[in-house]
């Protein structure tokens, strides 16, 4: 699919890649994303205000009273002919996730029967899932990663539920999500990680952002209970959980 170039009002324009989920496509909107970073901190591209990825595609929201789109959609299609890939040092980043109390594993074992698979098999394969953070949206800090391993691939829930708890793991076809708050949702919930996904106190909230690598390691409950109950008390430092690709 060529490169399109889309409306968004009279302060913005999308750059759009592809129509699919694909890791590729991605990166090319991580590129296009550091790259106009980069021009910003040299001072071109004026008037841009902020780039924000999406699985497919990057909105540019400038300024009007500063730039104009006919200006600055030349510009921004010269570093796509540039041909550039992401030099970002991307984060590598473990998150702990308990998948034995059914308080948490509200549809595991209904994945397991769907997929013909037994629950600790459901359990190894998505442990076994190298997760890329396509992007942040939906509600704050709610990361869609792609990358769940084929044989979990299913489509969202016939029946959405009204609530679904705050830090719910869940997956749904090729992608794993993870709620940052108490909300509705469809997907299908295999477990519960202690770790905000968002938290106000924290100079940056948002624990995980677009570009990240992220497996889950398997803790128990005690194991939950502790974690969490360094988090409530503000003792937890996400930072601990990334390492530099």
């Amino acid at each position: 699919m060529s490169i399109r170039f889309l409306d968004c009002g009279d302060m913005a324009f999308t750059v759009e890649f592809g129509t699919t989920i694909d890791p590729a496509i991605n990166e090319r909107v991580m590129a296009l994303h550091d790259a106009i970073k980069a021009e910003r901190a040299q001072g071109r591209l004026v008037g841009v205000v902020e780039t924000v990825p999406t699985v497919r595609s990057l909105m540019v929201v400038y300024d009007p009273l500063i730039a104009r789109r006919a200006v600055l959609q030349p510009a921004v299609e010269a570093l796509l002919r540039l041909g550039r890939t992401s030099q970002a040092q991307r984060r590598r980043v473990v998150l702990p996730c308990c998948y034995d109390d059914p308080e948490f594993c509200l549809d595991l074992a209904e994945v397991a029967e769907r997929t013909k698979l037994d629950v600790e098999r459901v359990i190894a394969l998505h442990l076994a899932s190298v997760f890329r953070v396509c992007m942040l949206g939906f509600m704050p800090g709610l990361p869609y990663m792609a990358g769940l391993e084929p044989a979990l691939y299913l489509p969202r829930r016939t029946n959405p539920r009204v609530r679904v708890p705050q830090s719910s793991v869940a997956i749904a076809m090729e992608m794993t999500v993870i709620y940052p708050f108490d909300s509705p949702g469809g997907w299908h919930v295999l477990g519960r990680t202690p770790v905000l996904m968002f938290d106000k106190r924290r100079p940056q909230p948002a624990t995980l952002q677009s570009g990240d690598e992220v497996r889950f390691e398997r803790i128990d409950r005690a194991t939950f209970d502790r974690i969490e109950a360094e988090v409530a008390a503000g003792r937890f430092d996400p930072g601990t959980l990334a390492k530099a690709a």
